[in-house]
């Protein structure tokens, strides 16, 4: 179980994306000096990301896994496909939940499609950086039920990082308690008693376009080569 920071119970909501990734960079101040690797779920991870990268002097990246589906509940992970294409399964809660050989296979296939698409489009623009032992933060504006999370953390531990942490500005309390079994730590800077949607804890929630991705994995592409 790894260690679950939680900085306050406040749903205020954050002004943007930009100011998000701003204040929760002050709760990491400690892991500056480890030239640390954050994770972007696209797409508005991202800007969270940058934000992190630009404030405490790290790399930014994309984390472009996928959840591998429950049959009949595809919320709900079972699994998870890398960018390179291996699977993580997590075997205890793909057999209660029927998930046979067959429906994996087909399950990789779809969910592998969408990832590949992806790397195909953003590694023309960035490189991947290898996780391995490095420390390694993935991040989002929010996360809700952890699904999705939970799949990036399970792909990227596969990369075998020194460290792993979840990052976000604002989480549900059951979704922080699930991740910090996977990560080596959760920092959330708000686990609101009630939980509805990302959005209702930000004032601007504004969709962020495959462009603005494009644009500042352009970005961080440059600001390597200078640094």
């Amino acid at each position: 179980m790894g260690n679950l920071r939680i900085i306050s119970r406040d749903p205020h909501p954050f002004r943007n994306r930009v100011e998000a990734g701003r204040l929760l960079a002050r709760e990491l101040e400690t892991i500056r000096d480890e030239t640390p690797v954050f994770l972007g779920i696209p797409r508005g991870g991202l800007v969270i990301a940058r934000e992190l990268a630009h404030a405490l002097d790290g790399e930014m990246d994309v984390v472009l896994s996928r959840k591998l589906g429950a049959p009949g509940n595809p919320e709900l992970a079972i699994g998870a496909v890398a960018e390179d294409g291996r699977v993580f399964l997590n075997e205890l809660i793909s057999s209660r939940t029927g998930a046979f050989a067959d429906y994996l296979e087909q399950e990789k296939i779809r969910q592998l499609s969408v990832v590949t698409r992806r790397a195909e489009e953003y590694r023309r623009i960035v490189r991947k950086v290898s996780l391995r032992g490095r420390y390694a933060v993935i991040t989002d504006d929010g996360v809700a039920t952890g699904a999705t999370m939970q799949a990036a953390v399970w792909a990227a531990r596969r990369e075998e990082p020194k460290y792993l942490a979840v990052a976000v500005p604002v989480c549900s309390e059951d979704a922080a308690r699930r991740l910090a079994g996977d990560a080596d730590e959760v920092i959330c800077l708000r686990v609101p008693p009630w939980f509805g949607g990302v959005g209702q804890f930000y004032e601007e929630f504004t969709q962020v376009e495959d462009d603005e991705v494009q644009r500042m994995l352009r970005e961080e592409s440059e600001r390597k080569v200078t640094r």
